[in-house]
């Protein structure tokens, strides 16, 4: 390892010394006894530098040794200057490469008033998708021409792979529907409704509405890169029943991979190789390739299955299973075997209300999620009077990561692509608002200030790709 920890640069700088380059760590790259008497003294100034006292690994009587050193040798001078002059190039480049901060991610979220009394339909045409970096600063509301229309509003629903595009929901409901909704107790999406999935792009703020093409359905949601590059999955409501559709990078070839059953699908990713999805229909688990061809169940002997993912190396599936509101984060091999419960959320019903006045079904959905590496899960669980952060290992070894006091909620775990960090959302001041801190639950700071009476919910990260992209062109 080279200066600040950084493994040494390759730096080629021309020498006066035949048939040799100077490589930024400071070594000759040169075959010969010349080469190898600068190496020894490199690793002289190296210990020496560590306050290590040094004997020398050469024979001092060797005919190599009087050959070449720094007292017979007639390079001695300029391989002395030579050697320093390249440490200190070295040094200097891993200097410069270790105080380089690293890229400063976005995070993509969703804010709005909960304070409203009258129903969730008040509230929800508040919500504006939004982004704010990684340290609090640089707040801005994304695509706000989606809103200008009277009862829309935006929500922030995930970023492309490389970072450079966030997928931002454009939804409207008439004040109509929104009553026989809350009159009904129940949703009508089939009417009285228009919820689209748009791309949004950073660098020159044009959004593209993809599910509007070709259009299939007044209800689209869920919408995800399919690994290759070749197009996006996505799950409309067909008749009012939700199926996993995919479509062509340009929004055409919408078509219906859900296979045979007619069941109300949700939950709908590919595997990272892209050659599987998995989703749960009818609130069981089902895996099929990317197509809707080879589709299984996965049976878990539980009636209610909630929210697959896969793993990061794609060997796995996380799923919440048991009974609706009494359900545990489980996970199975992609074959269906190897079915584990790793963890018990304790008594917590596995949805946080956002609404200080609740209406039917406000309350948003609370999932556990994976780390970077795929050896942990981070999820919420009760615990005594409040709703606290947790860790797993695939073990079952459960970690507590926040202790708050009676009452305080705990939310939307997300893990950082550096997987040094994890992204959440919680009341702890009497306002939902989101944090950042290290794995271990340590080192916590809040990145979102929304007033009382708002709320900031489902945190993404972006990817570090985009992150770079963005600070190299401003």
């Amino acid at each position: 390892m080279w200066a600040g920890g950084h493994s040494p640069p390759y730096i080629s700088v021309k020498s006066k010394i035949p048939d040799t380059r100077i490589l930024g760590a400071g070594l000759f790259y040169r075959h010969d006894a010349y080469c190898r008497g600068l190496l020894h003294d490199v690793r002289v100034v190296a210990r020496s530098m560590r306050g290590e006292k040094f004997r020398s690994l050469r024979n001092p009587r060797s005919p190599e040794a009087r050959e070449n050193s720094m007292e017979t040798s007639d390079w001695a001078p300029a391989r002395t200057w030579t050697f320093y002059a390249c440490c200190c190039l070295g040094l200097l480049v891993g200097k410069a490469q270790s105080s380089e901060p690293p890229p400063v991610l976005l995070i993509g979220y969703t804010e709005g008033r909960n304070d409203l009394k009258g129903g969730q339909f008040l509230n929800w045409k508040t919500q504006r998708a939004c982004v704010v970096q990684a340290d609090g600063a640089g707040r801005k509301v994304l695509a706000e021409e989606l809103t200008k229309q009277e009862h829309a509003w935006t929500q922030f629903a995930g970023w492309s792979p490389d970072g450079t595009q966030a997928v931002i929901l454009s939804l409207w409901e008439s004040p109509e529907n929104a009553a026989w909704e809350r009159e009904h107790k129940t949703f009508r999406m089939t009417e009285g409704w228009l919820v689209d999935t748009c791309l949004f792009d950073h660098a020159t703020g044009a959004v593209a509405n993809l599910t509007a093409v070709e259009r299939v359905s007044i209800y689209n949601t869920g919408l995800f890169f399919l690994p290759d590059g070749s197009g996006y999955g996505f799950t409309p409501l067909i008749h009012g029943v939700s199926k996993p559709y995919l479509m062509d990078r340009d929004g055409r070839n919408k078509r219906d991979v859900s296979g045979s059953g007619g069941g109300f699908a949700y939950g709908y990713s590919a595997s990272p190789d892209g050659k599987q999805i998995c989703y749960h229909e009818n609130y069981q688990i089902y895996v099929s390739n990317t197509e809707g061809r080879d589709k299984r169940r996965i049976e878990t002997g539980n009636a209610f299955n909630f929210g697959p993912r896969w793993s990061p190396d794609g060997e796995w599936i996380l799923f919440v299973s048991g009974e609706h509101y009494n359900c545990h984060p489980h996970i199975v091999k992609k074959d269906g075997s190897g079915l584990k419960q790793l963890a018990d959320r304790g008594g917590y019903s596995g949805v946080v209300e956002v609404l200080a006045h609740p209406d039917f079904h406000s309350a948003s959905s609370d999932l556990p999620v994976w780390s970077v590496d795929g050896r942990h899960l981070f999820y919420t669980a009760q615990v005594e009077e409040s709703i606290e952060l947790m860790r797993v290992d695939l073990d079952g070894e459960v970690t507590q990561l926040t202790k708050s006091k009676p009452g305080t909620r705990h939310y939307h775990p997300a893990v950082a692509p550096d997987g040094k960090r994890i992204l959440f959302g919680s009341d702890r001041t009497g306002t939902m608002q989101l944090y950042v801190a290290t794995t271990d639950g340590q080192e916590t700071r809040p990145i979102t200030n929304v007033p009382a009476g708002h709320c900031a919910m489902h945190g993404h990260w972006q990817p570090v790709a985009g992150a770079s992209l963005r600070e190299a062109k401003e």
